[in-house]
């Protein structure tokens, strides 16, 4: 069987009655999960849901979104996972541009009502037939009256199981299509990565949003490849995640720096430390770089290194990781994983001759690498050559063949483990008609690594427009994590002799 679903599928035989995932007070055995994504499997075969077709899926980190994801995959179609916090003209953006022929959405709360935002979102597409929310309540989910035996469908190891979207330097959102085999192999990779055992299971902390890559693989399918336990945490709050921690004997962490930033904040001069650090076996860190001092802090408070890794969405995402049981080389991103190949790139795809100075762009190939971009062959054909990814990040190379960042993808702004794309938000700023021009970068900022900031160049007759009046407007139209919270006005903006914006110069 060649359905990521088949994850699934065998650790529930195995071991039926191990827990699967831990909400609250609720606990879900591997038996009960596989039998509820079953029941999503022949709803959506109720609704026509035939295999290769796309069905979205906007849920936060609750057992609904697990349920649903194998549930899609056992049908034999390909999950969307959509991140929460985006709004209506957001949202139908995406059904339309993944062809998505049915929905599911959590119905959410009165701070975010998700439910609300995918309603509208579906009345503004045409081909989406099929929507579901599922209650916040403890009424039945869409899902209840199916049968809970269901045939996993096989499928052709190249066949597309998820597609993330991911923004580009263009700002337009691109869908990364992720085949079966790509996401199977890099969730697997945890027993090279973690010494991850099926024998003697982890106990995952779930708070990366499961709608991103990181979270998905690393801590849900890699969970259920080795039959271990979620413990879930819709949202990041480090005291929650410290009780959590300690009542569920967590042995997995998984976070940004900012999460570990607030772990070490929110621990204090307490006593937890030390039983905190007697259960806790593997941390794994990604998505921006980790201060050593934070590593230094954590190994003696937690008892633990903590592991970087590095990866994008386009490659499942883990290309390279820290190598477990050996101390961190800090700034590093570390090697390419089992079965992956990296090496450094110049603008036109020759390679960066070895040397400890030598600066290249990251490119990256192996069993992880996407198909390309759905329904964009410009966009992959620019991205992929030869089976070889560029990755847009500049890096070094040490003689160990450990990998150094030295720059992010062009612009891009990592706000709290979010990427950020600036031309997606210029875009949108030069729809104002007080906006005569625009450039958005990323500022320091001290718990989420970067903030970010608008520039603009205000069209004459348009003084009376405030920093205020630009926030507000973007925040209605952008979800929470993308719209500047900074807007600085400004006669003129830097330029080169070919008219580019310098943004190093702002």
């Amino acid at each position: 069987m060649r359905n990521l679903a088949a994850l699934l599928d065998s650790t529930a035989a195995k071991h039926p009655g191990r827990t699967a995932i831990v909400f609250g007070d609720s606990r879900l055995s591997y038996a009960q999960l596989d039998a509820a994504s079953n029941q999503v499997a022949n709803l959506l075969a109720a609704h026509g849901v035939r295999p290769g077709d796309k069905v979205a899926l906007s849920c936060p980190n609750l057992p609904h979104f697990t349920i649903i994801y194998f549930g899609i995959l056992k049908a034999g179609a390909t999950v969307v996972p959509l991140n929460v916090l985006l709004k209506p003209r957001e949202i139908a953006c995406h059904l339309d541009d993944s062809d998505a022929v049915a929905y599911f959405a959590f119905e959410g709360t009165t701070d975010l009502p998700i439910g609300e935002s995918a309603a509208q979102a579906f009345e503004e597409t045409e081909d989406c037939r099929s929507l579901f929310i599922v209650p916040a309540a403890a009424a039945p989910p869409p899902w209840a009256d199916q049968p809970a035996d269901f045939d996993t469908v096989d499928v052709d190891d190249d066949e597309t199981a998820v597609i993330l979207y991911t923004s580009g330097t263009t700002g337009r959102p691109k869908g990364a299509e992720l085949r079966h085999r790509n996401m199977r192999d890099n969730a697997l990779a945890g027993e090279d990565l973690f010494a991850a055992d099926a024998e003697n299971p982890d106990t995952y902390l779930c708070v990366l949003p499961l709608f991103h890559s990181f979270g998905q693989t690393v801590i849900q399918n890699g969970a259920v490849a080795f039959g271990g336990t979620m413990v879930m945490l819709p949202r990041f709050d480090a005291r929650a995640a410290l009780t959590l921690m300690l009542t569920e004997t967590v042995t997995f962490f998984a976070g940004v720096p900012t999460m570990y930033w607030g772990l070490l904040g929110a621990l204090g001069d307490g006593a937890d430390g030390p039983a905190l650090a007697a259960n806790l076996r593997v941390a794994v860190a990604g998505g921006s770089a980790l201060p050593g001092e934070v590593h230094k802090e954590f190994k003696a408070r937690f008892g633990v290194t903590i592991l970087e890794g590095y990866g994008l969405s386009e490659t499942s995402p883990v290309a390279s990781f820290a190598v477990y049981g050996r101390e961190p080389r800090v700034g590093s991103i570390g090697l390419p994983i089992p079965g992956v190949e990296m090496k450094l790139i110049n603008d036109d795809w020759s390679d960066v001759p070895d040397g400890p100075e030598a600066i290249g762009e990251i490119a990256i190939k192996g069993h992880n690498v996407m198909k390309g971009y759905y329904g964009r062959p410009e966009a992959t054909g620019e991205a992929l050559r030869n089976g070889w990814f560029r990755s847009g990040d500049l890096a070094t190379k040490d003689a160990d063949g450990f990998y150094y960042i030295v720059d992010r993808a062009k612009d891009m702004i990592i706000r709290g483990g979010f990427n950020v794309y600036p031309r997606e938000i210029e875009e949108l700023l030069l729809t104002h008609p007080a906006v005569s021009l625009v450039a958005v970068v990323g500022v320091p900022h001290d718990s989420h690594g970067e903030e970010i900031k608008a520039v603009v160049v205000r069209n004459p007759g348009h003084d009376d427009v405030t920093e205020h009046d630009i926030v507000s407007w973007t925040k209605e139209r952008l979800a929470a994590y993308k719209y500047p919270r900074i807007v600085e006005f400004r006669d003129t903006l830097p330029m080169t002799a070919t008219g580019k914006i310098l943004k190093r110069e702002i």
